[in-house]
C-alpha cells in the first residue's frame, strides 16, 4: 500500500512539473468570421471574442467561440442563425480541439505554414478535421491565421428549402488571433 502511494505521489509530481514547464499562449479576443456566397445573397458574420489556447510544449490547441457572439449586418440574419440554424440555446459554442502536426520551434521568430489535426464540433456534431494555417512567432507573441471550409451537412445544420438558394453549402471560415503568454 505504501509503494502504491509513493508511485501515485511520483506520478503527481512529474505531472505537475510537466505542467509548470509548459508554456501556454492564449487569446480571448480572436477574430473568427464566416462567409457564405451565393448568387442571390452573401452572408457574413464575425466574432471578436473567440478563445484560443496553445501549449507550446505539447503542440495542443483549443479554440472556442460562443455562437451568439457572431454579429451580422442584419439582425434578422443573426436571429435566424442562432434560433434556426445553429440552435445556439442547445449548442452554445463551437469548438476545435487538436494538435499541431508539424513540430514548430516556438522559441524561434518566424512564419510557419502549419496544419492542425483534431476534432471540430459545430452544432453538437464532432468531425475529424485537418486545418491548415499560418503561425507567426514574434518574441513572446504568436499570431495564428487560417481560412477553411465547413460544410453545413457535415454538422447537420438544416437549411430550410425556402432559403436554400441564399445560403451556400460550403461556408468559408476565417480565423485571426494574436496570442500572448498566459500568466500563471
Amino acid at each position: 500500500m505504501k509503494s502504491i502511494k509513493s508511485i501515485i505521489s511520483l506520478i503527481l509530481i512529474l505531472a505537475a512539473s510537466n505542467i509548470v514547464s509548459a508554456q501556454i499562449f492564449s487569446s480571448s479576443n480572436a477574430n473568427i468570421g464566416f462567409y457564405s456566397e451565393t448568387p442571390l445573397e452573401n452572408i457574413a458574420a464575425e466574432s471578436n471574442v473567440g478563445v484560443i489556447l496553445v501549449n507550446t510544449k505539447t503542440g495542443d490547441i483549443v479554440a472556442k467561440v460562443q455562437n451568439t457572439s457572431f454579429s451580422f449586418r442584419n439582425m434578422l440574419m443573426q436571429e435566424h442563425f442562432n434560433e434556426k440554424y445553429m440552435e445556439s440555446e442547445k449548442f452554445p459554442h463551437s469548438l476545435f480541439v487538436g494538435k499541431f502536426i508539424e513540430g514548430v520551434d516556438f522559441s524561434k521568430n518566424g512564419s510557419y505554414d502549419v496544419s492542425v489535426v483534431g476534432k471540430l464540433t459545430i452544432h453538437g456534431v464532432e468531425q475529424n478535421r485537418t486545418i491548415k494555417g499560418t503561425l507567426i512567432v514574434d518574441d513572446n507573441k504568436i499570431q495564428l491565421k487560417s481560412v477553411f471550409l465547413v460544410k453545413n451537412k457535415d454538422h447537420k445544420i438544416q437549411i430550410p428549402d425556402l432559403v436554400v438558394t441564399k445560403i451556400a453549402e460550403d461556408i468559408t471560415v476565417k480565423m485571426d488571433a494574436l496570442l500572448m503568454i498566459k500568466e500563471k
